[in-house]
C-alpha cells in the first residue's frame, strides 16, 4: 500500500503542477487579450465647444438693372447733330478699329477732333 500512497502524493502534486501552469498560461492569455484589446479602447477625444453658427444675412434685393437708353444732340445756330452720328462717322473716318476714341466737337468751327489710339486726327461735322 505504501506504493500506492506514493504514486496518489505523486499524481496529486502533479496535479497540483499542471492546475498553476494551466492557471498561469490562463493568465497570460488574458493579459495578451487585454493588451490587444486595450488600444482598440481610446480615450473619448476632447470636443471643442461647439460655435454657434452666425445667423445668415439676407441681402435686400437690389432692383434690377434697367438700361436707360440716352440719344444726345448737339445744337448750333438752330442746327442740331446726333452724338451717336458723331461718334459713327469718326470711327469711319480713323478707318480701323480703335481701343480707345477721344471725340472734341467744336460746333463754332464744324469741326470734331479726335485721337484714337494716341494718333490725332480731325474731321468735318455738318450741322444739317
Amino acid at each position: 500500500m505504501a506504493t500506492t500512497k506514493k504514486t496518489t502524493a505523486k499524481t496529486a502534486a502533479e496535479n497540483e503542477t499542471a492546475v498553476k501552469d494551466t492557471a498561469k498560461k490562463t493568465t497570460a492569455k488574458t493579459a495578451e487579450v487585454k493588451a490587444e484589446a486595450a488600444p482598440a479602447k481610446k480615450a473619448p477625444a476632447k470636443k471643442a465647444p461647439a460655435k454657434k453658427a452666425a445667423p445668415k444675412k439676407v441681402a435686400p434685393k437690389k432692383p434690377e438693372a434697367v438700361e436707360t437708353k440716352v440719344e444726345f444732340f448737339v445744337e448750333f445756330g438752330g442746327v442740331q447733330v446726333s452724338v451717336d452720328e458723331v461718334i459713327k462717322n469718326v470711327k469711319a473716318t480713323n478707318g480701323k478699329d480703335a481701343k480707345e476714341i477721344s471725340v472734341y466737337l467744336k460746333p463754332e468751327e464744324s469741326k470734331a477732333y479726335f485721337v484714337a489710339d494716341g494718333e490725332e486726327k480731325e474731321m468735318d461735322v455738318f450741322f444739317c
